[in-house]
């Protein structure tokens, strides 16, 4: 009778190592993916604010990562949301609508969290706009809101 993948004399079975380099590889491009997803929301052309004080944030809840970006040559601000450009904030509200919504309906709130705005705005962009994309993350439902900063330059 065959044996499973050992040594009949000794009764200890061996160590078999291609399965499990299959199963970190498999979990190696699940979390490369993930991380690539996470990335691709963040826009490098904005110079954050220095908060010296700022602290992480909690990874694993539900949001939305607005990018407020500042043209200093037509001294307008740019609202960035899902790689998509708007020139008001107001055309984001049924953008995030749509996305607690279905926030709402995949995640339960206790486990998770409330679903968040991440606004990351650049240093240059007056208080004004900010302030513009927190009210329309507020019309949209959404209370939770949080700044994106970093500890030095």
């Amino acid at each position: 009778m065959a044996g499973g993948g050992g040594n009949m004399e000794s009764g200890e079975p061996d160590f078999q190592i291609a399965p499990m380099i299959d199963v970190l590889l498999v979990m190696l491009i699940f979390f490369m993916t993930i991380t690539s997803a996470q990335v691709l929301r963040v826009d490098k052309n904005i110079k954050l604010p220095t908060g010296p004080n700022a602290q992480r944030k909690e990874n694993g809840r539900p949001e939305a990562i607005v990018n407020v970006r500042w043209d200093p040559a037509t001294r307008r601000a740019l609202f960035i949301y899902l790689e998509k450009p708007y020139e008001d904030p107001e055309g984001l509200l049924a953008e995030l609508q749509a996305a607690r919504k279905a926030s709402e309906e995949n995640h339960s709130r206790d486990s998770t969290g409330s679903f968040r705005v991440l606004i990351r705005a650049d240093r240059d962009v007056p208080a004004i706009h900010v302030s513009k994309a927190m009210n329309t993350a507020g019309q949209a439902g959404i209370s939770d809101i949080a700044f994106s900063t970093v500890n030095k330059d």
